[in-house]
């Protein structure tokens, strides 16, 4: 078990620092853009994030699809697949990524009218979208390294590229801002450049393995590339299934009132941070899982799943504790506001559950995932997304907020329980 351990910490801990700094490119926009003395710029940049947000988030499956037929080809010592896979994943980017340049005005303006922002604000949102969206193959190339790297038991090098596009972010935007006064266009440049800078230094990186040359008929070979979209519609279809679960989660508490709202927010980043060291480990059981089923080495499955989830219940219960002696005082510290801070002790309870209630979708994701049975996993979210509008259906009009809260918990406690009766199939 001891061996276990450690591969899984040499996994997950890269991974967990991936995730941090991932939201660093938000983040550092936002500031950049609050010094330039109006809040509209603020709002254009939040509304802007959210664009893309929305956008690169269906198109996740780039990275979680390529990890778990890579991890498999890694297992079997197939170097052949393993780059075939790679040049497969980075084609399906650049096309997406071609065509979302193609349809750049539409998707701009029809997500603005979605979005519903002032004249003000939709008007320099537009421009940074536009400006931006010239980063999105580099992107959607950059997801299909990181999960190729993942599986080839290297989260080093995703780490790697997300502290670079961190710094070369940073560095470019204060510059086209600051030196060279472009305003909230030199803030998109900055983005879109370090997206491509990141990306340029995954191929790179790459340099490291031997990768062999494949002739372009071979990489679109029609048979393999409907087992790769087969293994992404589905996880593609659970993500469509995330997305409306967290979107009506905003548009529930907005409709609650402003208060409310900020209450949820404010407890979600609660779920948010568990959810980044979380996902490191399930990251992990992706590398890991997915080199074991390639294998065939079903014993060593079986190891590798129970210590994935021992780590996972011990972080439950750590995250649980922190919350119950520190969580109120990480709240004042996220808000100033009375009104908010004081309201979120209503609901406090509901975000001490989120770590005990969904550490086992978490972990099984990671396991789903290394072994392609992305059908099953779709299934279970399904049937989760179902119960939450279900619930809360019913319940809203009596309990409110409370009933919210309470269907996502039962949400997170499904996906789990049907994963862990699918997954039995693991342990036989």
């Amino acid at each position: 078990m001891n061996t276990f351990n450690k591969q899984i910490l040499a996994l997950s801990i890269p991974s967990i620092i991936t995730n941090i700094t991932t939201p660093l490119l938000g983040i550092v926009d936002v500031a950049v853009v609050g010094h330039m003395g109006s809040a509209v710029y603020i709002a254009a940049i939040a509304v802007g994030g959210s664009m893309f947000n929305m956008l690169y988030w269906l198109f996740a499956f780039l990275r979680m699809g390529t990890s778990g037929m890579t991890a498999q080809a890694c297992g079997a010592g197939d170097g052949r697949a393993s780059s075939l896979i790679l040049y497969r994943a980075l084609a399906v980017a650049m096309a997406i990524g071609a065509v979302i340049l193609v349809m750049q005005s539409l998707l701009c303006e029809s997500v603005l009218d979605f979005m519903g922002a002032d004249t003000g604000t939709r008007l320099l949102a537009s421009r940074y979208f536009m400006m931006c969206v010239c980063g999105a193959p580099a992107v959607l190339g950059t997801y299909a390294l990181s999960g190729w790297f993942l599986g080839m038991q290297d989260s080093r090098s995703p780490m790697w590229i997300s502290v670079a596009i961190n710094v070369a972010n940073i560095a470019i935007s204060l510059l086209l801002v600051y030196v060279f006064g472009m305003g909230i266009e030199g803030v998109a440049t900055g983005t879109f450049m370090a997206q491509w800078l990141g990306f340029l230094l995954g191929l790179l990186l790459c340099r490291r393995y031997c990768l062999l040359r494949m002739p372009v008929g071979e990489i679109l070979d029609w048979q393999e590339l409907k087992r790769f979209f087969s293994v992404n519609l589905d996880i593609f279809l659970r993500t469509v299934c995330l997305v409306a679960v967290t979107v009506w989660f905003t548009r529930a508490g907005s409709q609650q009132g402003t208060v409310v709202l900020a209450i949820n927010t404010l407890l979600m980043q609660l779920f948010m941070l568990f959810s980044f060291f979380m996902d490191g480990f399930a990251f992990a059981g992706e590398a890991l899982c997915g080199k074991f089923v390639g294998a065939g080495n079903r014993a060593d499955l079986r190891r590798c799943i129970k210590c994935l989830f021992s780590w996972g219940a011990g972080l439950a219960l750590l995250f649980t504790l922190l919350y119950g002696v520190g969580g109120e005082w990480f709240l004042r510290f996220l808000s100033s506001d009375v009104a908010v801070t004081e309201g979120a002790g209503s609901y406090f309870v509901w975000a001490m559950l989120i770590p005990v209630t969904g550490f086992v979708a978490f972990t099984w994701d990671g396991v789903y995932i290394g072994a392609t049975d992305t059908r099953s996993m779709l299934l279970s979210m399904v049937l989760a997304t179902g119960v939450y509008f279900a619930l809360y259906a019913m319940l809203s009009p009596s309990y409110g907020n409370h009933a919210l809260w309470l269907s996502f918990i039962c949400y997170l406690l499904t996906r789990g329980a049907v994963q862990t009766v699918i997954g039995r199939r693991y342990f036989v």
